[in-house]
Order: C-alpha cells, then sequence, then structure tokens
C-alpha cells in the first residue's frame, strides 16, 4: 500500500499529488495507492488516514506513505505508530504553532470548499505530534533551503539521524519533484 498525504489547504489535484498517482499508475500498477481528500479537521483527517492504514495492516500489505508539508507530519505519526517507510518533502514539524495564524475564514482552492479553522484545531493537530523519531531508518526527508511556507531546518534538526536530501532554493512545492519520484519508490520499496 503506498498512501500520498497532501498538505494544508491541498488536495489531490495538487501537481506533486497529480505527478505521483501518474507515475505509480506507469512503473507500479501492482500497488494499492490511495490519494485521499483530507478533510479539513485535524481529527477526522487521521481517522480518515488511521483507517486506511489499519485496512491496508489487516490485508498484510507493507505500509508505505508520502506526505507533503502537513501530509509529512501526518506520515511521520503513521508509521511512529504502525511502521512502515515514508517520504516526507518539505514537511511540516509544528504545524501546531503555524495554525495560530490561520485561525479564521480559509479557502481551499483546489476543492473550492469554505471553512473555519479554529483554535480547536491546533491543540488537535498538537494530538499528533512525534516529539522523536525513534525510527530514523523509515524515513527519507526530501528538503529544499527557499521552503517560503516552513523553516526547513526545522526537519533537518527533527529529522537529523534520517536519510536526507537537501536542496539549495526551490520552494515549498519542491521543485522538480517528479525527478525524485525514482528514489522515492526506491526508497519506500515498491
Amino acid at each position: 500500500m503506498l498512501l500520498y498525504i497532501h498538505g494544508f489547504n491541498s488536495s489531490p489535484q495538487s501537481d506533486k499529488a497529480v505527478q505521483t498517482a501518474h507515475y505509480i499508475k506507469q512503473h507500479y500498477p501492482h500497488v494499492d495507492f490511495h490519494q485521499p481528500q483530507l478533510p479539513s479537521s485535524p481529527i477526522a483527517a487521521m481517522t480518515l488516514l488511521c483507517k486506511i492504514t489499519e485496512q491496508a495492516q489487516q490485508q498484510g500489505l507493507p505500509l508505505r506513505f508520502i506526505g507533503s508539508s502537513l501530509g509529512g507530519y501526518f506520515a511521520s505519526y503513521l508509521v511512529e505508530t504502525y511502521g512502515g517507510k515514508a517520504v516526507l518533502v518539505n514537511p511540516a514539524v509544528k504545524p501546531f504553532e503555524l495554525f495560530a495564524q490561520y485561525i479564521g475564514p480559509q479557502y481551499n482552492p483546489h476543492t473550492n470548499e469554505y471553512y473555519q479553522l479554529l483554535p480547536q484545531h491546533q491543540e488537535d493537530v498538537a494530538l499528533y505530534n512525534t516529539h522523536v523519531i525513534r525510527h530514523p531508518d523509515r524515513f527519507l526527508v526530501l528538503l529544499q533551503t527557499g521552503d517560503e511556507v516552513l523553516d526547513y531546518r526545522q526537519a533537518l534538526h527533527k529529522y537529523h539521524n534520517c536519510e536526507l536530501h537537501l536542496e539549495p532554493n526551490g520552494d515549498h512545492s519542491f521543485v522538480g519533484y517528479e525527478q525524485q519520484l525514482d528514489k522515492v519508490c526506491k526508497f519506500t520499496q515498491l
């Protein structure tokens, strides 16, 4: 099983998600690939992700994750809880701190959804914090120093024992992501 987890205010229609789906379909059509639209509530999102993961686990499928931004934060929790391997792309490290600046009305341009980010969501997302990465061999972390949304140094610090791929410049979307897909698939042992 390969589960692609998109970031905050994103969707399976984002560029990275579409590139990933196309690559998997073309090169690994046998892989059980999931790319759900996450609910805006962190608890609802994690409930969905855990359900998909637990179903794969019950079927005896290897657990593999790709998480972008907030999706990387969620993927870290899933790997530390259930096992498996994950590739994190410019992952959020402390989204509960960042949520404070987004409290209030939100719009997701990918889904055309309007919703409210509540103070409770800040507390809820903190429930899934992995303070320490206990299994660094299970993670490949892709970072670009030009990330305009997240401070890449937080991820460097948190995932310092993991396999890291750090590129200068770039941006939050991870410029050239499609060129990393072969590495992503090899690391997750597709």
